[in-house]
């Protein structure tokens, strides 16, 4: 149980003060006081130890199913004792040019946050330290961490799509330079993948990220004070901002992509014309020689002492002329 439980920590006015090590014995303080909150960070827990957790919490079962499960979509669950926000964690290696995506639940109450986190790409591991030198925005609320965290991974998404973007444009360079090198429909198809896998986790989170913004007791998210949704409007405007980036890319490698194949298929072209005047160069000798081969007795020049030499220079004469032509034609 230890183990999949990174932090706990309760909050008063902005700040962490002392309490019970035990996460049921912290709840039960900042429930029986009646201000503040508790936060709790998970890493990779299993169905068993979930259990234990979501019992203490009362979490609604459908939500506890989907944070064991993962493999969410990004979204945000309105329960009757809680809101349930899934995000997509993403990552850049520039070694292998390829995107790792992870992935964040957060839990939200009228006394409490929790983070469940899956995979090793979590952004979370300086959050709290971050948030805790911010007492006025910690001072908002267990909200306050569901902005803190949406923040910083949709930051995160800033950073990947940057690091895309100059991998393409040095992709692009190098697909499209006099000596590129071969497999690049491979090379441009693989980074696609990439760029197709990160926006599945930034294009659904938009929905959510609105949802945060809208006021009204019809639309808006429980839980959420009024006073933060500037904040969330902001993670919104990064959002879009990433979402453009990445469509562009799309775009842009679809648009590589068939000037890649095109370019294949006129090389191509050019290949099976060089191919064709050099049959066609070969040919020539090769027929006239197959004619003189065939050792009939009366054929021309047969007895003649200048025939032998006067059928190579006809050779010779017929294969540079179509040299000439097909050089002209820009077959050679």
């Amino acid at each position: 149980m230890a183990g999949m439980i990174v932090d706990c920590g309760i909050y008063r006015d902005g700040k962490r003060v002392p309490g019970p090590e035990d996460f049921s014995d912290a709840l039960a303080e900042v429930r029986a006081a009646g201000n503040g909150f508790l936060w709790i960070g998970l890493a990779d827990p299993t169905t068993e130890e979930f259990d234990h957790v979501s019992d203490e919490f009362g979490l609604h079962p459908l939500a506890v199913e989907d944070a064991v499960t993962a493999h969410q979509r990004p979204k945000v669950d309105i329960y009757q004792d809680s809101v349930f926000t899934v995000l997509k964690t993403a990552a850049y290696h520039q070694d292998h040019e390829t995107v790792s995506i992870g992935e964040l639940m957060i839990f939200l109450g009228d006394s409490y946050v929790m983070t469940v986190r899956h995979g090793p790409e979590s952004p979370l591991k300086d959050l709290r330290a971050e948030l805790e030198a911010q007492p006025e925005l910690l001072a908002h609320g267990p909200a306050a961490v569901l902005y803190a965290v949406c923040d910083l991974v949709v930051d995160q998404y800033l950073d990947v799509a940057t690091e895309l973007q100059t991998d393409l444009d040095e992709l692009e360079a190098e697909i499209f330079s006099p000596g590129r090198s071969r497999g690049a429909a491979e090379r441009i198809y693989g980074f696609k993948r990439q760029v197709v896998g990160f926006r599945k986790a930034t294009f659904p989170l938009m929905e959510p990220a609105l949802r945060l913004t809208r006021a009204g007791d019809e639309v808006r998210v429980p839980f959420v004070a009024g006073a933060l949704r500037p904040y969330f409007r902001d993670v919104a405007d990064h959002l879009a901002k990433v979402n453009e980036v990445v469509e562009s890319l799309d775009r842009l490698l679809s648009d590589i992509l068939s000037a890649n194949l095109a370019q294949v298929s006129v090389q191509q072209n050019d290949d099976m014309r060089k191919i064709s005047a050099w049959a066609a160069l070969a040919a020539v000798p090769t027929m006239i020689a197959g004619i003189y081969g065939m050792n009939f007795e009366h054929m021309p020049e047969l007895r003649q002492a200048w025939g032998y030499p006067a059928v190579l220079l006809v050779m010779a004469g017929v294969c540079v002329g179509l040299h000439r032509l097909f050089k002209r034609a820009g077959w050679l």
